[in-house]
């Protein structure tokens, strides 16, 4: 299975690892965590992605889910805010395999596509940047056919906390984190605007404690980096090769994941 994913995603910067340069545990990792099963064709276990379907990915940053939607041959929007992301996921989409692809620039106020438009909502780290959450999951699931499925993933309380007391002032000031989500008040956001919640899980330990160290290493956000995130990720990556160590990642994620993830239907 390894094999498998380290050559699909060979080309996928987003998935390198922050520290380490290789895909192999950061991978590992993921998978662990019911992400980007080949075999299966889930994004998320119990989210899948199927040939027939139109994917919006909202939001879409660098493109790796994206990347696995187009992977899965499904129709795929891609959006984001910034202009020279959508472009440059598109370079990287060129040989996907995917059934169509469509670029889209928008701030998501509101969603420049007709009502019931898409099967599969996919919307990653999102909501804690917009000024109204409510009104822009309210657009999510207007584009979202009846039975629409939709992916969606904010930062963890516990880990933003802990950012608040490390981070500068600026990662929670526009156009970064303006909403922190209680695990509660995530249900509620999602239940609120109309989805019936179908699964909940928390994954990302290890970056949680990745950001945490990250702040006292004074570089920026590329390598070479600090010996003391190449560390961490040495460390991890062992954890990972232990015959307990998937038990260990699995009580630490819950207990202090990077985020929490929500799937949920549209009536």
């Amino acid at each position: 299975m390894l094999d498998r994913l380290k050559k699909f995603f060979a080309s996928e910067p987003a998935l390198q690892s922050a520290s380490s340069g290789t895909v192999d545990f950061t991978l590992i990792d993921a998978s662990l965590s019911g992400w980007f099963n080949i075999g299966t064709g889930e994004l998320l276990e119990g989210f899948p992605i199927l040939p027939e379907d139109r994917v919006l990915d909202i939001g879409c940053g660098d493109g790796a889910f994206t990347h696995f939607c187009a992977k899965m041959k499904a129709e795929v929007i891609y959006a984001d805010i910034d202009p020279a992301r959508v472009a440059a996921v598109g370079l990287r989409l060129q040989d996907s395999g995917a059934r169509a692809l469509h670029p889209l620039v928008t701030d998501g106020n509101p969603i420049p596509l007709p009502d019931a438009h898409v099967d599969k909502v996919v919307a990653m780290e999102v909501l804690e940047h917009v000024d109204s959450p409510t009104d822009f999951l309210n657009e999510l699931v207007r584009v979202g056919k009846p039975g629409a499925l939709y992916l969606l993933t904010v930062p963890d309380a516990v880990g933003e906390r802990v950012q608040q007391k490390l981070a500068p002032p600026s990662y929670f000031e526009k156009p970064n984190h303006i909403n922190i989500f209680g695990r509660d008040d995530f249900e509620r956001l999602v239940a609120g605007a109309g989805l019936i919640i179908e699964k909940k899980s928390y994954y990302g330990f290890y970056w949680a404690v990745w950001w945490s160290f990250f702040w006292t290493c004074d570089q920026d956000f590329s390598p070479p980096w600090h010996p003391l995130l190449e560390s961490w990720a040495r460390t991890w990556q062992l954890l990972l090769s232990l015959p307990d160590g998937a038990r260990i990642k699995h009580a630490l994620d819950e207990v202090m994941p990077k985020s929490q993830a929500i799937i949920a239907r549209k009536p």
